[in-house]
């Protein structure tokens, strides 16, 4: 088991080690220096090349990924030569947003795609089935933010039962925040619940149709434990789609937030961007990317629990 861990920690530092390298070189790629952008067109050269060496872009490229990467393992993010705020107290405000409505949306995407989908499996080619393969296909065709823009419409504007955007924080009452992320979420989850209830479907009725699950209805155990011991062994697929989903839903995330006028990380990175906010935007993506892989490691280990043919070969 330890073994195992440290592989996968090993492997996950690795690629966190060339995705920051990667974003570190494309962001510098462009035309143009942050001191030209920042002091303006008119500035001279002897003020360009103090303000390279006030923060320290005189140095060579290696060495400046270096101080960043330092700088990032101690929790430092840098601060921003556009605007002059600290990086990390800007994605600090704007994660919690982004992070609820992601997480409400996971929940969703997992509660309903997987209980659909052993519903599903459970019964084939019953009518269950056959609704569940349409409203997953009509999932996975209805992009989120059409969707979100008719929830807009008919929720929030003819039905008037949910606010059309903005965001409530927590503090200001659990019924004024779930009221503000529930569309959001929705919009977010629809393609996730499709993807996972395929895939859960798929899965389960394929371990159903095992030996083992033959040979154990042969000796007279019950259904219902049946069906637990292979949903177990059907498990481990979907959990690594779910740890993909979960990380792509914060790319998507981005996109939902403009929909709803949610001041979430995508206001954060747009202005970055539009700005050229090198830092600030090296933070967003950096944080995104330790997302990916956590979710991905977190499902590895689960997956090393549920599966013994795992255990057996670490």
């Amino acid at each position: 088991m330890l073994r195992l861990v440290a592989g996968r920690i090993v492997s996950s530092i690795g690629t966190l080690l060339f995705v920051g390298f990667a974003l570190f070189a494309l962001t510098r790629a462009g035309p143009g220096s942050p001191a030209r952008i920042v002091l303006g067109a008119d500035a001279t050269a002897e003020q360009l090349a103090q303000f390279e060496q006030a923060n320290g872009l005189d140095r060579p490229f290696l060495a400046q990924y270096g101080y960043w990467l330092s700088d990032i393992l101690c929790g430092d993010f840098g601060r921003s030569f556009v605007t002059g705020r600290d990086v990390g107290s800007e994605i600090v405000n704007a994660l919690p947003v982004t992070l609820s409505i992601v997480l409400f949306a996971f929940a969703l995407a997992v509660i309903f795609g997987i209980g659909i989908g052993i519903a599903a499996a459970l019964r084939p080619r019953g009518m269950f089935d056959r609704v569940s393969r349409l409203l997953s296909v009509v999932g996975l065709s209805v992009p989120a933010f059409w969707l979100g823009i008719v929830l807009i419409r008919f929720v929030a504007v003819d039905l008037r039962w949910l606010p059309p955007g903005g965001y409530a924080p927590l503090s200001a009452g659990l019924s004024a925040h779930l009221q503000t992320i529930l569309m959001p979420a929705v919009s977010l989850a629809v393609y996730y619940i499709a993807v996972l209830a395929r895939m859960t479907q798929a899965s389960l009725q394929d371990t159903l149709r095992g030996d083992y699950v033959r040979t154990a209805r042969a000796m007279g155990l019950s259904s219902p434990r049946v069906v637990v011991y292979a949903l177990i062994n059907a498990l481990p697929p979907v959990i690594n789609l779910a740890a993909l989903s979960f990380g792509y839903m914060f790319g998507w995330a981005l996109i939902i937030e403009q929909v709803f006028n949610v001041p979430g990380l995508s206001r954060a990175l747009l202005n970055a961007i539009s700005q050229r906010d090198f830092l600030l935007l090296q933070g967003i993506v950096f944080l995104f990317t330790v997302i990916f892989v956590l979710a991905n490691l977190a499902a590895d280990l689960v997956n090393h629990l549920l599966d013994p043919r795992q255990r057996v070969a670490a």
